[in-house]
């Protein structure tokens, strides 16, 4: 398993780093076949003025799963917000186990389901590795909903232009410039980013 911890316009101190990577290599123990686990922690200016810090955890199971948790919160204290982005993958992990033993693996797809020899390997995560207390979780969401929507070839300078004329904070489009279909979407701090997808 590979960890990469990286700070983008952010400096992390040995200690934060150290204190990281200890809780990071921990994360196998708990889901077995994990290739990579990837932190990233930056500092956000909003329009408010207060500046945020974000840890956004990555962690990628051999068969192709992706778990992922973003924690952001004022301040400067980098080793809360890691422990808080650490105790959100702790809960993610813990669903992802759940999924065989709640539904009897059927409904998922193997990719997305951990498999008998992981979950006999897979130890539990206990009580005090958690910072904060998980969160019970009992509620299994579904797919209630199917809508069809049509795409548009556009820019996406004219994407935004139309996501704000809509009000929305997101929008699907056809980049007539990629040959892609894309997500447009506000991000907290006002700005905006694009989700270009490649396939894997």
């Amino acid at each position: 398993m590979e960890v990469q911890i990286h700070g983008r316009g952010i400096k992390i101190s040995e200690r934060v780093e150290d204190y990281a990577r200890r809780k990071l290599e921990r994360l196998d123990r708990f889901l077995p076949n994990i290739t990579d686990v990837r932190l990233e922690l930056t500092r956000e200016h909003t329009r408010r003025g207060e500046d945020l810090l974000v840890a956004q955890l990555t962690v990628r199971h051999a068969r192709g799963a992706i778990l992922r948790a973003e924690e952001r919160g004022p301040g400067d204290d980098l080793q809360a917000i890691v422990s808080s982005a650490i105790d959100n993958m702790y809960r993610r992990i813990e669903r992802f186990k759940g999924k065989r033993s709640r539904k009897g693996g059927s409904r998922y797809s193997e990719r997305f389901t951990p498999t008998v020899e992981e979950l006999e390997m897979a130890e539990d995560i206990p009580q005090e590795e958690y910072t904060t207390a998980p969160v019970a979780d009992g509620f299994e969401p579904e797919i209630v909903r199917r809508k069809e929507i049509s795409v548009t070839a556009m820019t996406e300078q004219e994407a935004v232009d139309q996501m704000e004329l809509l009000g929305h904070t997101f929008f699907l489009f056809y980049d007539s410039a990629t040959g892609s279909v894309n997500v447009l979407y506000k991000r907290t701090t006002g700005d905006y980013g694009v989700l270009v997808p490649i396939l894997e």
